[in-house]
């Protein structure tokens, strides 16, 4: 009996669920497939990522060399005395602007001085006797060997009396060129000896940059190349200069070759045996830029990702030179192609994708 009743309850459920079913069919009639379509795009878009894209840029790409240099004075020069004598008068100051032939230095010159005197007394006694001998000799008053040898002594006491002049000049010790004096190593009073480094002589004005590039860049490198430099004393400047020379041998150790450059220091800022740092402008080419943010690496490899028909698809590219902000690719996208610069992180191959404005207020569908 139980039996029979259980058949029967499950019999009555069945046939109204059955009837559920016929009913929900009627009551939605024709419109149920458009619905279930519209269903699947709501899911869709669900599930699209919002992404900002733009396409990659061909731009004129500076092709640069980065190098250590270091700075150099435009004329250098220690300042010596040739002679042993005292310092007598000092006529400079440490780090005075100086001018060729200014003198620097006097040292005690009485006694060469009192050695010009004799010598020029000489030398006049000598002329004023070879004088008086010329009138002589026309009268055959002298014979000629003895004109000759008045003339001889009067020719030795000319040369002793230069001789005497440059010792005088000796103990004046001038600034062969213009620029700064350094420190003073000497004291009025003091004795000098011969090579013994009194002050330094630097021109300023323009100075040297002499660095090295690998032997690689050699056959791009010419005068009138211009370059920026850089040094930790100044952060955030740069100083322009421009190639002057290429050295004419390549060292064979580091296999790299010497640069001189010159750059303006008017201003006198920059002291020889600074370090720079130096950026060598060799030209300028065109290359295929994106967004370096766009780049997604991975291991060894990079990639980025393309809208297709407003479907991400990640590509493998080959990337090149960089500079703040942009990557060069060299390989794997063209300047026609929608490439995902922000988003991509959210974003896998194959995933539908809209486009989101700038300011990410709105989104769109990414046009196919």
């Amino acid at each position: 009996m139980s039996q029979h009743v259980n058949r029967r309850g499950i019999a009555i459920g069945v046939a109204a669920l059955v009837s559920f079913v016929v009913g929900l069919w009627v009551w939605l009639g024709p419109n149920a497939n458009g619905s279930a379509a519209d269903t699947a795009d709501r899911a869709r878009d669900v599930r699209a990522a919002s992404v900002v894209v733009a396409q990659p840029q061909i731009k004129p790409f500076a092709q640069e060399v980065e190098a250590l240099g270091t700075v150099r004075a435009n004329e250098s020069v220690d300042i010596t005395s040739k002679v042993a004598d005292r310092v007598a008068v000092i006529r400079f100051k440490e780090g005075q602007q100086v001018r060729k032939g200014d003198v620097l230095v006097e040292l005690d010159d009485a006694e060469p001085r009192a050695e010009l005197a004799a010598a020029e007394a000489a030398l006049a006694e000598s002329r004023s006797q070879y004088k008086r001998s010329q009138e002589l000799y026309q009268t055959r008053a002298l014979s000629e060997a003895q004109m000759e040898q008045l003339k001889a002594t009067m020719l030795s006491n000319e040369a002793r009396a230069a001789a005497a002049r440059s010792r005088v000049n000796d103990r004046l010790i001038v600034a062969p060129f213009s620029g700064r004096v350094g420190l003073r190593n000497v004291s009025v009073g003091g004795l000098v000896s011969p090579g013994q480094v009194i002050t330094t002589l630097d021109d300023l004005s323009v100075v040297k940059l002499d660095f090295s590039v690998p032997e690689l860049f050699l056959s791009a490198l010419r005068p009138e190349l211009p370059v920026s430099a850089s040094a930790t004393a100044y952060p955030g400047e740069t100083f322009a200069g421009r190639v002057v020379s290429v050295g004419t041998r390549v060292d064979p150790t580091t296999r790299s070759v010497t640069i001189r450059a010159l750059i303006d220091n008017r201003e006198h800022r920059l002291r020889p045996g600074m370090f720079m740092t130096v950026k060598l402008v060799r030209a300028e080419s065109d290359a295929l830029m994106v967004p370096e943010r766009a780049i997604v690496p991975e291991e060894r490899r990079h990639y980025l990702f393309v809208v297709e028909e407003g479907v991400a698809r990640k590509r493998e590219v080959v990337i090149g030179r960089r500079r703040p902000g942009e990557v060069e690719i060299l390989e794997g996208v063209l300047p026609t192609d929608q490439v995902i610069v922000d988003g991509m992180l959210d974003v896998r191959d194959g995933q539908p994708v809209r486009q989101a404005d700038v300011a990410g207020a709105r989104t769109t569908d990414v046009p196919t």
